[in-house]
């Protein structure tokens, strides 16, 4: 960890350390403002929910939100923290917000009753690498006129990665991006003299991390995350050996056979791309039980496991009772 003991302070884009602040409402209050673009003052109620979010059948794929607020006009907002490099992004927040916009009502009751619902990512990795901009609303619209087809589902994407240089008058959501992207406390400390509502957030993070259960709680949550980072990098160096070595020996076999030169040259292309893409493979699953594993040991429930890595629930479950397994022999 960066800090030292003295100077430890929470980083936000811990998820662990962002669902905390989440909890004070007039935090919430301050940066769902923020995001709609309007007055603190206008925004009168942000009643957290449950992060749960309903199945219909049993085998309905579990989904588990970091915050969920309900707004007194009915709007679902559901909110994540995003560090790992997710490669389905894209399909885990439609996943999500679908839920959430289903969940709304339940069998015989009016479509009527369904109400806006927004989900935000906020992520600390390049999302849209084709672009500069650090804030994205996406609307439903008309993809020849752009004209707005209802507003009743938004996604709002912020990547901290692209934050630019420090301008004047910044708008709120920049300030909060700037914030949640902090590394020190003079950092934190500078960004909450812009403005009362980041100051809370401040004020709210000395707590949290003069807090020591609050602190090994958020120390085993970035922990986590550290050996995932770790065992990724080691699993894709680990496959890429393995499926070179595999697909060397596969093309030459095949090389050999179809004769000569060009035979040789095209077995070896074949074979070290089917070489590649099993080794990748086989690290991956070793990667995803050995990563299960550390994170059951940290508290975590197989249910939270397979919606971070988002892996089938069944193996996810299948490796947890090995776990057991083994850890009451």
């Amino acid at each position: 960890m960066a800090q030292t003991d003295n100077n430890f302070i929470m980083l936000p884009t811990v998820d662990f350390c962002f669902k905390e602040l989440m909890q004070n409402e007039k935090v919430r209050k301050g940066f769902i403002a923020a995001l709609l673009g309007r007055n603190p003052e206008e925004i009168r109620e942000t009643a957290l929910i449950p992060t749960i979010l309903p199945t219909v059948y049993s085998d309905d794929k579990l989904g588990v939100l970091d915050v969920a607020v309900l707004l007194k006009d009915g709007t679902q907002i559901d909110m994540e923290m995003q560090v790992i490099y997710f490669s389905y992004w894209t399909h885990r927040i439609l996943f999500y917000l679908g839920k959430l916009y289903t969940g709304q009502i339940k069998k015989g009751e009016s479509y009527k009753k369904l109400k806006k619902c927004i989900h935000v990512s906020i992520l600390d990795f390049i999302h849209f690498p084709d672009d500069k901009k650090c804030y994205h609303k996406i609307l439903f619209c008309d993809s020849k006129t752009g004209t707005p087809y209802t507003d009743l589902m938004e996604l709002h994407i912020l990547e901290l990665k692209k934050i630019p240089s420090k301008v004047r008058n910044e708008d709120g959501i920049i300030r909060w991006m700037r914030f949640f992207s902090g590394k020190t406390r003079e950092e934190f400390s500078t960004m909450a003299k812009t403005d009362e509502y980041i100051s809370e957030a401040y004020s709210e993070l000395m707590k949290l991390s003069a807090d020591e259960k609050k602190r090994l709680e958020y120390e085993a949550r970035e922990k986590a995350v550290r050996d995932y980072n770790t065992l990724m990098d080691s699993a894709r160096s680990e496959g890429l050996k393995m499926g070179l070595q595999e697909g060397i020996q596969k093309g030459l076999e095949e090389g050999r056979q179809k004769g000569i030169q060009e035979g040789r040259q095209e077995g070896m292309q074949e074979g070290r791309q089917e070489g590649l893409e099993e080794g990748r493979q086989q690290g991956r699953e070793s990667t995803t039980k050995e990563y299960t594993c550390r994170m059951l040991s940290h508290g975590m429930s197989p249910a939270e496991i397979a919606d971070l890595l988002g892996e089938d629930r069944q193996m996810i479950d299948k490796i947890a009772a090995e776990f057991r397994q083994e850890t009451e022999k």
